[in-house]
């Protein structure tokens, strides 16, 4: 007795297609032509290995090394059938998948089996999918109109910097004849003055500011590292409490995560009130009158360690000269037109000094000594606009050539427009927000957050010439999770006409990924991907 399937097929009649086509893509169609000149016709494998009986194409058998001479039916293994489904899109599949009593999704026609097998579906199928294709179009075409708005901004932005770029330059060479210029009055004062400032550092006074100085700055280190072992402490146990389960906890982990929340404030976790915050029940210390705070040892302490001692001790002296009768040659000064009093200032020091020099006058070092003071002063002022200067040109120029930079904004530059614009998406338990080219923050209800990572590179999978390659953002070096890896978040972008977020998911312990759309990913509708090769 005859299998079932062949009796399906025997049963069946056979499609009105010709033979030595069946299976054939079009674009192969005019290489299944006989040999005419034999008799019978004869016809080659398409490797050239074979030359049979044209009735022996498509028989069942195989007969060709390379399989071509059995393109509709499976009896040659590696080989593919070509499914026309008019009305729709032509598809290929394997030759294995053919005549095996399944009705393949790609072949909507039917083909691949025995005709009234398998339904033909290409004419619903190609209208869903055509209704598909329209509204992509429809959502690229609006999406394509925002996203040239992002490259005008780029347009407008490139013009900004490279004007920008001009005006730093010119400041540039202005700020540095400044510094040529106040550098030469410095070496010429320090140069009288030099004897003097060596006198006045064996003060008392200068020593014990630079033992203040050096002690403050022991602190500082020290306060510094105990800051941060605290916040690693703190992440550690806010971690802790996050993921543990008060009901499965030994009594060693129960007290600690008990502890950090009394020290916070937080209800214990578990309980009603586990998303409220309460207040801190530590009081606050009560410091004596000019005590410093907590805030002024970690923002000011570095104004005081970085003050210029030295320039402190001659404003010290300079008072106590002030008290006494001011010199006629210094009150001058303050009558002196701005246009010479440079030149008044150098000649009066030069008199001073000689006269110092020969005994004729005493004191007055001071004066000289705080005149090179000022010039130094003046000199380092004068350096530090010059280097801020540099440093905006180098910045400037930097932001200008990722404007347009494939690894950057784009070739052109149509992501510039979204730089740390951030994005949220709330799943409930959390919030989670991208901020563009910047950083990813996990953000519980709670108040307190986790870094999912900063910018760090585009899908390098692809090359810059690809779109897809503008398909994923990747975030990196985040908060490291209790027990695991450091927290990572990949985005996948697609054509969008909004800038918005669509879901999360943690496939991986602390590597989250996130769906979302842009317009900046809707090319124009003239530029097509290149087509693929089928091989």
């Amino acid at each position: 007795m005859l299998p079932l399937p062949l009796l399906l097929t025997l049963a069946l009649p056979v499609r009105a297609e010709p033979p030595h086509v069946f299976g054939v893509r079009p674009a192969l169609a005019p290489l299944y032509t006989p040999i005419s000149s034999k008799t019978p016709p004869t016809w080659k494998c398409l490797d050239g290995s074979l030359e049979i009986p044209f009735s022996a194409v498509n028989d069942d058998y195989c007969d060709c090394p390379d399989g071509s001479d059995e393109p509709g039916t499976s009896a040659c293994p590696n080989t593919t059938f070509y499914c026309r489904n008019e009305g729709h899109l032509g598809a290929v599949i394997p030759s294995s998948r053919v005549r095996d009593g399944l009705c393949e999704l790609e072949c909507c026609d039917g083909s691949d089996e025995p005709e009234g097998l398998c339904l033909n579906k290409c004419e619903e199928t190609g209208r869903e999918y055509r209704e598909q294709v329209e509204a992509e179009r429809k959502l690229r075409k609006t999406g394509s109109k925002i996203r040239s708005t992002y490259i005008a901004h780029a347009q407008k932005e490139k013009k900004r910097l490279e004007k920008e770029l001009v005006s730093i330059e010119a400041e540039i060479a202005e700020r540095q004849a400044e510094v040529d210029k106040l550098k030469a009055h410095k070496e010429k004062t320090e140069s009288i003055s030099a004897a003097t400032m060596e006198l006045k550092k064996q003060s008392p006074l200068y020593f014990s500011l630079i033992t203040h100085s050096k002690a403050l700055k022991s602190f500082q280190r020290v306060h510094k590292k105990l800051k941060e072992r605290e916040r690693l402490l703190g992440d550690i146990l806010t971690g802790l409490r996050d993921g543990y389960n008060p009901n499965y906890q030994d009594m060693a982990v129960l007290e600690a995560v008990r502890g950090w929340e009394a020290a916070e404030g937080l209800p214990p976790k578990g309980s009603e009130d586990d998303d409220v915050v309460v207040n801190s029940p530590a009081e606050e210390e009560e410091l004596e009158e000019g005590a410093w705070t907590e805030g002024q040892l970690e923002w000011q302490l570095n104004d005081l360690i970085n003050q210029d001692y030295l320039d402190l001790l001659l404003q010290h002296e300079t008072y106590l000269e002030s008290l006494e009768k001011p010199s006629l040659l210094h009150d001058l000064s303050s009558y002196i037109p701005d246009s010479i009093r440079p030149q008044y200032e150098s000649v009066r020091d030069t008199l001073i000094s000689t006269l110092q020099s020969v005994g004729l006058i005493k004191g007055g070092s001071n004066e000289v000594t705080e005149e090179a003071n000022r010039a130094r002063i003046a000199f380092e002022d004068a350096e530090k606009r010059l280097r801020e200067s540099s440093e905006n040109k180098e910045d400037t120029e930097q932001e200008l050539g990722r404007l347009f930079s494939a690894e950057g904004f784009g070739k052109s530059g149509e992501w510039k427009k979204l730089q740390d614009v951030c994005l949220e998406k709330d799943t409930g338990e959390y919030i989670y927000e991208v901020c563009l080219f910047g950083s990813a923050k996990q953000k519980a209800k709670t108040g307190s957050h986790s870094n999912l990572g900063d910018f760090s590179h585009w899908n390098t999978q692809f090359s810059t010439d690809d779109p897809q390659y503008y398909s994923k953002q990747y975030y990196t070096g985040g908060t490291r999770c209790w027990n695991g890896p450091e927290r990572s978040l990949t985005l996948h972008l697609s054509c969008g006409t909004e800038n918005v977020l669509h879901s999360v998911s943690e496939p991986e312990k602390c590597e989250y990924h996130i769906v979302g759309q842009t317009p900046a990913l809707c090319l124009p509708l003239e530029i097509e991907e290149n087509p693929k090769v089928e091989l």
